[in-house]
């Protein structure tokens, strides 16, 4: 018996997201009294493979195979599920992100596997193997049981802390074979985005809405975000109106984030807007209306105008860096 994570990797690189999915799968091998095993796919430097042992896995298994360069969900959904099965294990974790939503329902389908999406906390009990998710956009929260034999939790992400329990990691490498029909995803273009922080992985956003009434307003919230290195973001009217990028639309129908600290600055606080954002550790709203939703998702607030509140708050942060 033993928990297994799917470990994804960028460029041959770990991201945070991927250290908080060891140190949960570790925990939840520590409540079953079992082992933590990690497994990555595709090409990643032997010192990345090490820095997972530090957050208490005791074995990692990397998958080669020059096929399985590109993710590609059928075959890595294959070599994933035929992993579980060698080392027996009854819980998989993976991120709540593309990948994990991707994966998950597949790995269900082929191993008879029940599923807790969006798990934000350790497991509440482990007979019966009881989770605690987040449901209607946050609004709400529920524990769900997972009756089946194997279980699947796709964990939030920023939603479990690191915690540091070093072992020195067996590292098995295999070659997997893998059936060159189920092979489908062909990437034909690749363009990166340089010089910015991504959206999805900053640690702290700052937001515009509406409230700021014109793309010429919006001087200050970049200026704020550069002071913090934050990723810049907007609600959909917005960027509807042109004012910002489409890519920098968070919500429901844009990007769903959960950085540490995201301030909402004239963002009314639609029920679509906080399904995508609700997930943040902390939310800072701004805002002339002390009635506007968004309080109700913010554990800070402060009413006001953003164009007299932001020089302000600039000021602080500037004073607060020079020290």
């Amino acid at each position: 018996m033993s928990v297994l994570t799917f470990v994804e990797n960028w460029d041959g690189k770990f991201k945070k997201l991927t250290f908080e999915l060891v140190s949960y799968a570790a925990k939840v091998a520590e409540m079953m009294n079992t082992t933590a095993i990690a497994v990555s796919i595709g090409k990643i430097d032997p010192g990345e493979l090490e820095k997972l042992g530090k957050y208490g896995v005791k074995k990692i298994i990397h998958i080669q195979n020059t096929e399985l360069v590109i993710l590609d969900n059928q075959a890595y959904t294959s070599v994933i599920s035929d992993v579980a099965t060698k080392e027996d294990a009854t819980v998989l974790v993976l991120a709540n992100n593309n990948t994990g939503k991707a994966l998950a329902p597949r790995l269900s389908v082929r191993l008879k596997a029940g599923i807790g999406a969006g798990v934000s906390k350790l497991p509440l009990s482990i007979d019966p193997f009881m989770v605690y998710k987040k449901v209607y956009s946050g609004r709400a929260f529920a524990d769900l049981t997972i009756k089946s034999p194997i279980r699947i939790i796709t964990l939030a992400q920023n939603s479990f802390e690191l915690i540091e329990n070093p072992f020195e990691a067996t590292i098995e490498t295999i070659t997997a074979q893998v059936d060159p029909g189920k092979i489908r995803t062909e990437v034909t273009d690749v363009q990166k985005q340089t010089g910015k922080i991504l959206l999805t992985d900053a640690e702290i956003v700052v937001s515009g809405g509406r409230g700021m009434k014109s793309a010429d307003n919006w001087g200050p919230l970049v200026e704020l975000a550069d002071l913090l290195g934050a990723a810049t973001a907007c609600s959909r009217p917005v960027s509807d109106e042109g004012w910002r990028p489409h890519e920098e639309h968070t919500g429901q129908t844009g990007k769903i984030i959960a950085p540490n600290l995201y301030f909402a600055i004239g963002i009314s606080g639609a029920t679509q807007h906080i399904a995508g954002v609700s997930a943040s550790k902390y939310i800072v709203a701004i805002n002339t209306d002390k009635d506007a939703p968004v309080f109700e998702a913010a554990q800070y607030g402060i009413v006001g105008d953003a164009s007299k509140i932001l020089p302000k708050l600039i000021e602080a942060v500037r004073e607060i860096k020079s020290k």
